[in-house]
């Protein structure tokens, strides 16, 4: 009878690994079982990839050069590097330390620290232990032809309205006209924004000088911020 090490193969089969069942490897999963099959294994492999059932522990350096998906919760003691772009469906957390990040796209995130280098994209903001949550923030340019404000006491505001896509009644609105620096006749000139309808901010600009003045066409630069309790 041919052996195992020093053991007779017929005794000792049940110590070996293999594929449970009858079929060789393909490319369905399939899980690592003793010889005789009495115990399964959480690991499955196939021609395509390796699956595991169960906890999933790596010691040392680990690279993965396609991606990473959990569904559950992970836990990295030391460190996790991104270099493309991360999704957490549900959350992430790190209390302390840095979390540096190229892409963030996440609903919650307790953060003792976070840098992001590219481009975070995040659904709720909550600004403070128990600050108020930043719901949207809409940006947006439009063009402002030149126009002509009377003196104080006068005329002396000249209003309007421009398309700022994503804003909405109650948003904090604040934004600024490149061309009233270049205004000519007077000084003290002010500008205000504020939504009048969705997607649609009205803007008055005053003048406080003692003579008309002159504003250049110019370009509105303007921000919409909603916040909630």
């Amino acid at each position: 009878m041919a052996t195992l090490g020093t053991q007779n193969i017929s005794t000792s089969y049940p110590q070996l690994l293999k594929v449970s069942g009858n079929t060789p490897f393909t490319s369905t999963l399939l899980a690592i079982a003793t010889g005789d099959e009495s115990s399964v294994s959480a690991l499955q492999i196939s021609t395509l990839g390796v699956s595991s059932s169960g906890t999933l522990n790596s010691v040392g350096a680990t690279t993965l050069a396609s991606s990473l998906a959990v569904t559950g919760a992970a836990t990295f003691s030391s460190s996790l590097g991104v270099t493309g772009v991360a999704t957490f469906s549900t959350s992430i957390n790190a209390s302390s330390g840095t979390a540096t990040i190229g892409t963030e796209s996440v609903n919650t995130s307790t953060i003792g620290t976070l840098a992001v280098t590219n481009t975070a994209t995040v659904g709720t903001l909550k600004v403070g232990a128990a600050g108020p949550r930043l719901t949207a923030v809409s940006f947006g340019t439009a063009a402002f032809t030149s126009a002509t404000v009377a003196a104080h006491n006068g005329a002396d505001t000249t209003t309007g309205t421009f398309t700022l896509t994503g804003a909405a009644l109650g948003d904090i609105v604040f934004g600024s006209l490149n061309s009233l620096g270049s205004a000519t006749g007077t000084v003290n000139i002010g500008l205000s924004l504020y939504p009048q309808t969705t997607d649609v901010v009205r803007y008055s600009i005053q003048n406080q000088g003692g003579t008309a003045g002159t504003i250049p066409a110019g370009t509105f630069f303007a921000t919409a911020m909603r916040f909630t309790t």
